[in-house]
């Protein structure tokens, strides 16, 4: 049937990507993409009857330029070289805690390439479209490419990969929109393999594109954001290798940990990547993002810290009393992961600021609106992430940081008060809301008469005075809702409206509008019923037997054998009277 055309497979690329979302590799489960191209390579070799041998003797057979009239022969070649590959895939993955498995790595990502050379080989014939021929120079550029990668032949590698991207990016051009999207995903894959092979080769610029492909990735999740996760952490670790003591107010501690050294020196990008976020989504991504980094780092110093007693012996120096530098550089890991913690929560309270103004706008398309009482609950974690701030080791005695933390507390106070009044507005508590809002008044003064030296550290938080401008506004729009609702307590209702919370069943003869009658907490009988008295069981005493002589019965009882010494030895031997 497929005589007198050329062969073709449909897209190299489209069949490689569909196999891989369809089994697997939406997860990384490189494993169970593996067993997915062994049954189909036994599948297509039992159709073709191309079998190696049998199952006593193993034949060798070669796909030659004369059997490619059916393009299921390229298709063996290309499941060949996927298995390969996402082997080597799986051993990458394993060889994170086992460092051998990379010489198995490697071998399998040599033969990978070997099986993909045979499939240009073969699409060189005139029995191949030229569109095929293309996609498998493509297919064999990019496999080179990652085995240069790994053996960290940057320059190689990076010829490789460009190749692979100038192909795909001609071939994206020349199909339509929709053929062109997966090209350009390959593409977008392979761009910061380039940009870290220029890194490694001398391009200094290539660590700022790197992240920033982080943040055009958005909220994205996958084997890009993965990929590049894990090249900017090779960029970092090797700029970490001459960072040897981090200073923090006034103290300077040596860091002889490549995890925290790597985390640090990245410090700085995470939180101007996360300043730049276009959109919230990628924001807390990145948040999420830097605080898993931060545990990790102090997972990493917690490890030094050993918990026996000789070692909680020496953490504090004997002549200056500080805490040793070990705890210190804890406390500063601990420090900028609540910080972290609070700016996040910050973040998420302003987006649901915004969201709280825009509440008929939600309501009317049918959304769940946000509620102050989601606005209480992040500030009351923030309030207690600064707590925790306040019991660092090394830090009790240090005045400046201590006001400073007070006075934090005191913005985001008045803020989790100002939205508890919002909340009791809600419910119509207007005197409970007014108190709160005096309260929030007292705590934005406090702020602002003792922010005097501090003001740089307070440049960040909210603005108390929009927050005391707000409430005065509040305030007098909370008088007049609750003079309002006073006077329509007081206006009389219409007998026909009354309803004296009888059931249905007792007010037959009154008439009286119930709108309650047609909802699904309908009042139409007491239930459970009331109790009711009901007459008692009589109970009958035998009065007289406490009258009646009964006659005596000494003479039909036997009299009781004499007891005694003698009776005792009478039974002994078995005498008896």
């Amino acid at each position: 049937t497929f005589k007198g055309r050329k062969a073709s497979l449909r897209f190299i690329l489209q069949i490689v990507k569909e196999s891989q979302q369809q089994h697997g590799l939406r997860h990384g489960d490189f494993q169970r993409y593996r067993g997915y191209c062994s049954r189909r390579l036994r599948r297509l070799r039992k159709t073709l009857n191309f079998k190696m041998g049998n199952r006593h003797k193993f034949t060798g057979k070669k796909v030659t330029e004369e059997i490619l009239s059916d393009n299921r022969y390229l298709l063996l070649i290309l499941m060949d070289a996927e298995r390969a590959w996402s082997y080597a895939m799986q051993l990458k993955q394993e060889a994170n805690t086992e460092p051998r498995k990379r010489f198995h790595l490697l071998s399998r990502l040599r033969k990978a390439v070997k099986h993909a050379e045979e499939l240009e080989r073969l699409c060189e014939s005139n029995r191949v479209d030229a569109k095929t021929k293309l996609e498998a120079q493509a297919y064999m550029a990019y496999l080179t490419g990652m085995l240069r990668f790994e053996h960290q032949e940057w320059k190689a590698a990076m010829e490789a990969f460009n190749k692979c991207k100038t192909i795909y990016e001609k071939l994206a051009n020349a199909f339509t929109e929709e053929q062109a999207v997966l090209y350009n995903q390959r593409v977008e894959e392979i761009s910061p393999n380039i940009r870290y092979c220029a890194y490694n080769i001398g391009d200094q610029s290539a660590m700022n594109e790197l992240m920033q492909m982080r943040l055009r990735s958005g909220g994205t999740e996958g084997l890009l954001a993965e990929k590049l996760e894990a090249l900017i952490t090779q960029t970092r670790a090797k700029q970490a290798a001459t960072m040897s003591e981090v200073e923090w107010r006034g103290r300077t501690v040596p860091v002889k940990i490549d995890k925290v050294r790597i985390f640090l020196l990245g410090l700085a990008d995470n939180e101007a990547a996360i300043a730049q976020a276009e959109n919230e989504e990628t924001k807390e991504r990145l948040f999420e993002s830097l605080l898993s980094e931060c545990r990790d780092a102090i997972q990493a110093v917690r490890e030094d810290l050993k918990p026996d007693q000789k070692q909680r012996e020496h953490s504090l120096e004997n002549d200056s009393g500080k805490v040793s530098n070990i705890q210190y550089l804890h406390s500063y890991l601990t420090y900028i992961k609540l910080s972290t913690a609070i700016k996040r929560n910050e973040s998420m309270a302003k987006s649901l600021q915004k969201a709280l103004l825009q509440q008929q706008r939600s309501e009317e398309d049918g959304k769940r609106a946000p509620r102050p009482q989601d606005l209480i609950r992040l500030y009351d974690i923030i309030l207690q992430n600064l707590v925790e701030l306040t019991q660092l080791p090394g830090l009790e005695e240090d005045k400046n940081f201590q006001k400073e933390i007070g006075l934090k507390t005191l913005v985001y106070k008045a803020y989790r008060c100002f939205f508890i009044a919002q909340s009791y507005v809600l419910v119509k508590k207007w005197s409970e809301a007014l108190v709160l809002y005096e309260r929030v008044l007292k705590y934005a003064h406090e702020v602002q008469s003792g922010a005097g030296a501090y003001m740089n550290s307070l440049k960040e938080l909210p603005d108390v005075q929009d927050l005391i401008t707000q409430v005065n506004a509040e305030k007098y729009s909370l008088q007049a809702a609750a003079i309002l609702d006073a006077n329509d307590t007081h206006e009389t209702e219409s007998p026909s409206q009354v309803k004296d919370g009888k059931p249905l069943s007792e007010r037959f003869e009154t008439f009286c509008l119930d709108p309650s009658l047609v909802s699904k907490q309908v009042s139409l009988v007491h239930f459970p019923p009331g109790f009711q008295p009901i007459p008692c069981k009589p109970l009958f005493f035998d009065l007289a037997l406490n009258h009646v002589a009964f006659p005596p019965l000494e003479d039909k009882v036997e009299q009781k054998a004499k007891s005694g010494l003698t009776g005792y030895i009478k039974g002994i031997f078995g005498f008896k009277s």
